[in-house]
């Protein structure tokens, strides 16, 4: 059995959906009531029909789909209490709200496909127009004992209850206790004493923290001192008192079958990156199943909230732009080896108090190793929007993909707006290439600037974003040119198409080899650019 999270962002309708032949899940997001539906705007669970077994109003969460804001809705499952639990609220407007609770046991479906299916109503009655902006899917293997629902967990503690009885009647157990918790410590200082000496052997090793004193800094970790949640896990802001500063604590669930030397070691790579547009690890902490990371506090937050908000002048926004190119050519080029982050996005670009940016959240960050400059996954990694259309599939990420990445970021700061929100039928790469072949480049700049700005900056901006959003990475431009094109208004620009390249679709030999062979087809096809074109759904082993 698992445990599992399905996360959906939408600007409309949509259905998170998991089931197969013999049996079936679907968990509803309707503003369409039939007969038997509420007469609002719910979710629902349905398990044996399209007729919900269990609904919950969206007015619980104070959202609605008539607003056509762009919403978030989550679905958690928990193997253990076989609870599968709703929430919802709107995109960047602070946490969601549980609003539906259901009993299931999904372990009786098998095998389960995770997708996402929609309709409409009536078209004479109601019509909906039907997005899914970005989603994500999580799972974790829990033992076996997860599927006894409960009749194991009750005879260990019946055992434990009468061991307990029958030990206190023969006065043995508390000499045993004592002994158990003496080698317990000493066991656990020794540990201690062998990490802490390689953190101060090794070089340029963040400090290591005890989980006693994270906890009092971020007030054992409580709701008030949260400052986000990611894929990865939970940030938190924390006071450290000696000496006196404010971090950023990340709160990760960590692979149990990773031990501390081996995060010992990967935290040693991601801590010797020292540059001023990289946010700085400070020190690590691990415990049991969690991995604690400390990292200096950005007072202004990320830089997807600026650019939703749209208050930023634009030298703020051309100083953000190339303060994270540096950061790129420092991880690419610069710190002794190639460095692939991975997942560049707004998100993960924090600004300090006088709106520098520094690039951040190096969870999925790898050393590419030998010669070569591509890091292997055998998992999707990255932010569905920003990826670049080759990762798919080649499954190798490479210092282009970075670029890629970043083109789009460049957009999303110039234009402010982010990649995948509305725009009628295209995503912003398509508005802003659409300005370029009209000959009407800068009305794509964003309207809230109202003309205060430097054109010619503006414009050379815009042309590194398309071109560093190219579909063909040969055709990038590295992080060391966007740098000086960026800042250098004398520097050369690279050469740009008449009009919108064709999307790339690599051939059988580049999978397996590289970028040598290609596919070519027309960019009049609906596929946004940036966006995989391949299915979505994927055969997920969640039931044993």
């Amino acid at each position: 059995m698992h445990a599992w999270t399905c996360e959906s962002q939408t600007g409309g309708l949509a259905c998170c959906v998991s089931g197969s032949t013999t049996g079936q899940l679907a968990v509803e997001i309707d503003l369409w009531s039939n007969e038997v539906d509420p007469e609002n705007e719910h979710v629902g669970v349905d398990t044996t029909a399209i007729y919900s077994d269990a609904t919950a109003p969206l007015s619980a969460a104070n959202v609605s789909l008539s607003e056509e804001k762009p919403m978030t809705f989550r679905v958690n499952y928990d193997g253990w209490t076989k609870n599968l639990q709703v929430s919802a609220g709107y995109a960047y407007e602070g946490p969601l709200k549980n609003i539906l609770n259901y009993s299931i046991v999904i372990a009786k479906i098998a095998p389960v496909y995770v997708g996402f299916a929609a309709a409409s109503g009536p078209a004479t009655l109601n019509s909906a127009s039907l997005r899914v902006l970005s989603w994500n899917f999580s799972s974790t293997t829990l033992p076996p004992e997860s599927l006894d629902n409960g009749s194991s967990k009750g005879n260990k503690n019946i055992r434990t209850i009468l061991t307990i009885v029958l030990s206190t009647v023969i006065g043995v157990p508390l000499v045993g206790m004592l002994l158990l918790l003496g080698m317990r410590e000493a066991r656990e200082w020794k540990r201690w004493r062998a990490l802490e000496g390689l953190s101060k052997n090794a070089m340029g090793a963040p400090k290591m923290f005890t989980y006693a004193k994270l906890s009092r800094a971020t007030r054992r970790f409580s709701s008030a001192n949260l400052l986000g949640k990611g894929g990865f896990g939970s940030v938190y802001k924390g006071h450290l008192s000696n000496p006196p500063s404010m971090v950023a604590v990340k709160k990760i669930s960590a692979n149990s079958k990773q031990g501390e030397r081996e995060y010992f070691a990967e935290i040693c790579t991601i801590g010797r990156l020292r540059h001023k547009n990289i946010v700085q690890l400070q020190g690590w902490c691990h415990r049991a199943k969690s991995l604690l990371l400390v990292y200096e506090f950005m007072p202004n937050g990320s830089l997807d909230r600026h650019i939703a908000a749209g208050t930023l002048d634009w030298p703020t926004r051309h100083r953000i732009l190339l303060g994270l190119a540096s950061a790129l050519l420092y991880l690419h080029e610069e710190c002794g080896g190639t460095v692939v982050h991975r997942d560049v996005k707004p998100n993960n670009v924090l600004l300090d108090a006088d709106f520098e940016a520094h690039l951040g959240d190096f969870g999925l960050a790898r050393l590419a190793q030998g010669t070569g400059r591509t890091t292997s996954t055998t998992v999707l990694a990255g932010t569905i929007g920003y990826l670049a259309p080759e990762f798919g599939y080649t499954g190798k990420a490479t210092p282009e993909s970075d670029v890629f990445s970043y083109g789009v970021v460049v957009l999303e700061v110039v234009c402010g707006r982010m990649s995948l929100l509305g725009l009628d039928d295209n995503n912003l790469l398509d508005h802003v290439w659409d300005f370029y072949t009209s000959g009407k480049l800068l009305q794509a700049v964003d309207s809230r600037l109202e003309s205060q700005f430097d054109k010619e900056e503006v414009r050379r901006a815009l042309l590194v974003g398309l071109m560093c959003s190219h579909p063909n990475p040969a055709s990038r431009p590295r992080s060391r040119q966007v740098v000086q094109i960026l800042g250098n208004p004398n520097e050369p620009l690279m050469e740009m198409p008449e009009k919108r390249p064709d999307i790339i679709i690599p051939s059988y030999s580049m999978r397996e080899t590289g970028f040598d062979g290609v596919m070519i087809i027309s960019t009049s096809m609906t596929t946004p650019m940036g966006a995989s074109l391949y299915s979505s759904r994927s055969n997920l082993d969640l039931a044993r």
